[in-house]
């Protein structure tokens, strides 16, 4: 079974950075986009960043030009680099793939995500 392990969360003061790592272990053949989702305290889920196979990627407006998103196919790991932290950046971080796995159609996978608690 695939599977997706998130790291990298903690308490930060605001301004400040932290980099969340996910890595996918198991059955893979191959991973297409990898993304990143949050949800504050008392918020429904929202779309973070994303980064496809060709390391295209994409921000939600929230987080563009202070987060970057990035890979390493070999490692089957995505990154998420946090700069400029603001407290209501805090939230429950998950990563999803989409990923081939033997015998199966690909699916998109869940890690079981990370705390990210931006305060003074």
């Amino acid at each position: 079974q695939v599977q997706l392990a998130e790291s990298g969360g903690g308490l930060v003061q605001p301004g400040g950075s932290l980099r969340l790592s996910c890595v996918a272990s198991g059955e893979i053949f191959g991973i297409q986009d990898m993304s990143w989702y949050r949800q504050p305290p008392g918020k429904k889920r929202e779309f973070v960043a994303f980064i496809g196979a060709d390391e295209n990627s994409g921000y939600s407006d929230s987080v563009r030009g202070r987060y970057t998103i990035s890979r390493d196919s070999a490692k089957n790991t995505v990154y998420l680099q946090m700069n400029s932290l603001k407290p209501e950046d805090s939230a429950f971080c998950s990563c999803g793939a989409n990923i081939n796995s033997r015998g199966r159609a690909p699916r998109t996978y869940w890690g079981q995500g990370t705390q990210v608690t931006v305060s003074s």
